[in-house]
């Protein structure tokens, strides 16, 4: 799949850029830690940090040399007394993009990030060799957060889930044929055993495992309304994209040097610090030069896990108003003309209209302006667009950082911080699993009635 072929193409970009930047102020607040010696699994911190990040990284995929990389990245800040940094990393033998480095070990292990310069090799000890494990498991998962949670306790707590992501959608077929992304679907999934974290079960790690303050998807396509959804009161805060993540992923360099530097920094504030590190790196010349160049724009966003149910609420009372209004033609114009997200290519969404991601305000804020306002039910559905416009500008969305331009030249300013699905023409760009209705979003708002009027708009 090209999504697939466009992650692995940007690789010699980071490997030849000429490093990330650390402010002095990060960098000064930086110190290496102690750690027990590999393979004792009974590492423990009695005091508790100001943060523990973790970090489930699953490389058992055709992402291997990136997991590994990002690995060294996470090693050039390393954990302090203030800020644990710990990461159960996969990886496997045999697939597309494997490789010899680091002693072509193979399976999972967990590890406490510890400060190295060394970009070519990982030197954090490994606190424990788990070996064969299914990190396309939510019980995994859920595993590992709770043995982080107890082992190095803090006042704060953050779950990043880095592997290849595809929104809501749980595939049909997952990786029956890896040749073209067949696995590159959902969340975390393991080629080896061809599982993944579907969207039911996001919310299930941390059910199981205890809440989080801040939640990150490393993962394509994951800022959607109804993946966030999944994990209301279980996150203060959730950061996530509504495109395609390209490589180099997050700016992992600057975050954890500026949250090192203010460990006592609130969700909120570290949802802000990983989104604005992220665009400021995309905005360096050899990145956006990148997205440039593969015609991608950049996008994240961290949103409020409380607002959610606002959220679904209102976007369920337009979804209600437009379907009593019924103009079809402002339905057509903005299908048209919002910015949708790269679920295809070229070569099965040219003008990308198939795509059925897309951004939600930009959605309701066009449909709004081609409608026929001398219908009786339009100021309705204008009020109610208006409404749930201002609840994602106001009580959603904590930031929003875009950049540049997608292949048919629409700007990424109009991405708001969440996207839902929002069906485009008809094609067939993917086999997935008819799932809609198990989401506990469309439970909560009723949206799959618009999506199916859609479905059947011509």
């Amino acid at each position: 799949m090209k999504i697939i072929a466009l992650l692995l193409a940007a690789f010699p970009v980071l490997a030849h850029s000429s490093g990330f930047r650390l402010d002095s102020a990060g960098a000064a607040a930086v110190s290496s830690v102690e750690v027990a010696a590999p393979g004792d699994p009974d590492v423990r911190r009695e005091a508790p940090a100001d943060w523990t990040v973790m970090i489930y990284m699953n490389g058992k995929s055709n992402l291997e040399p990136f997991a590994l990389r990002d690995m060294n990245r996470l090693e050039t800040v390393g954990s302090t007394e203030k800020v644990n940094i710990v990461v159960e990393l996969g990886r496997s033998k045999g697939l597309e993009n494997d490789t010899a480095a680091e002693g072509d070990w193979s399976g999972v292990r967990r590890y406490l990030v510890a400060r190295d310069a060394d970009m070519e090799k990982i030197n954090s000890p490994v606190l424990r060799d788990i070996g064969a494990s299914d990190m396309g498991d939510w019980r995994e998962a859920a595993k590992f957060v709770r043995w982080a949670r107890e082992a190095y306790p803090a006042k704060r707590f953050m779950l990043i889930i880095w592997d290849h992501g595809w929104g809501w959608l749980d595939p049909l077929k997952p990786g029956e044929n890896l040749a073209d992304g067949a696995g590159a679907k959902s969340i975390s999934h393991d080629f080896e055993t061809g599982n993944y974290i579907k969207t039911t079960e996001i919310g299930k790690i941390l059910e199981e495992a205890g809440r989080v303050d801040l939640y990150a998807s490393v993962a394509c396509f994951m800022q959607m309304g109804e993946v966030a959804y999944e994990l209301r009161g279980l996150a203060d805060v959730i950061v996530g994209s509504e495109e395609v993540v390209m490589f180099p992923t997050f700016n992992f360099e600057d975050f954890l040097a500026a949250l090192t530097a203010d460990p006592g920094a609130d969700a909120e504030k570290a949802g802000t610090l990983l989104a604005d590190t992220y665009i400021e790196m995309y905005s360096r010349p050899e990145h956006s030069a990148m997205l440039a160049e593969y015609k991608f724009g950049a996008h994240l966003s961290a949103i409020r896990g409380a607002a959610l149910e606002g959220f679904a609420e209102r976007a369920g009372k337009w979804a209600k108003a437009v379907l009593k209004n019924g103009d079809d033609a402002a339905l057509r114009s903005a299908r048209r003309d919002v910015l949708r997200f790269e679920v295809g290519d070229e070569v099965t969404d040219p003008q990308k209209l198939v795509s059925f991601y897309a951004d939600i305000h930009h959605f309701t804020s066009l449909y709004e302006a081609a409608m026929d306002g001398s219908r009786p039910a339009a100021p309705a559905a204008a009020a109610a667009g208006r409404d749930l416009r201002d609840w994602i500008d106001s009580e959603l969305v904590v930031r929003n950082v875009f950049l540049g331009k997608d292949r048919t030249g629409k700007d990424f300013s109009a991405t708001r911080g969440i996207a839902l699905n929002i069906p485009g023409l008809k094609g067939d760009l993917l086999p997935y699993h008819q799932s809609y209705g198990e989401l506990a979003f469309e439970k909560a708002s009723g949206w799959s009635a618009l999506v199916e009027y859609m479905e059947n708009l011509e």
